[in-house]
Formats: structure tokens, C-alpha cells, sequence
């Protein structure tokens, strides 16, 4: 049994039991939090709900870690006009650890 959620303007596939990153939700760690939008629903005998059928399917998990992923350099150049930039972006996450998917 696995779904497709939507948080963060991105889409995971998940299953009860499995820890995936996502952009960061609002809450501390050890909260309960129900993510986004369910796009598609296997369940166990295999059949595939999407649509309003999978809007009514709920998935619950816990904040296990809100953190920053690793650093980025970004470089910019332009060659024989004397530019160079360099800037660094770290990502911020929630890793979030997924309990029950309600069906």
C-alpha cells in the first residue's frame, strides 16, 4: 500500500513506515502533522485510486527532524569582464516520518 502526496509544489511517493524529506512544515518535532493533497492511492489488492476518490484517503505522519540540507555553491562568470560571483543556499526540510494512510 503506498500514495502520491503533494506538499511543497512537489509530489513523493509514500508508504507507512518510511521517513521522506519534504519542503518545511510548520510545527516542531514529535508533531503530528497530516500532509498535502493525495494525488493517487494503491492499496493493497492493487487497485489504483486518483481523483475524488483519493481525495478522501488521509496520510498522517510525525516530524521527525526539521533541518537544513547540505550547502550549494553557486559560481557566476563572466569571462573577460572581470565578474565573479559566489553565493551558498542551504535548503531547509522537515523529515518527516509517515504512520498511517487512512483509506
Amino acid at each position: 500500500m503506498y500514495a502520491v502526496i503533494e506538499t511543497g509544489s512537489k509530489q513523493y511517493r509514500v508508504a507507512p513506515g518510511e521517513t521522506v524529506r519534504v519542503e518545511t512544515l510548520p510545527g516542531n518535532v514529535n508533531d503530528s502533522v497530516e500532509l498535502g493533497r493525495v494525488v493517487a492511492f494503491v492499496g493493497d489488492d492493487g487497485a489504483v485510486k486518483t481523483g475524488a476518490e483519493a481525495a478522501a484517503v488521509k496520510v498522517t505522519g510525525t516530524i521527525v527532524d526539521q533541518d537544513r540540507g547540505p550547502k550549494v555553491i553557486v559560481f557566476k562568470f563572466k569571462r573577460k569582464k572581470q565578474y565573479k560571483r559566489t553565493i551558498g543556499h542551504r535548503q531547509n526540510y522537515s523529515a518527516v516520518k509517515i504512520e498511517a494512510i487512512q483509506a
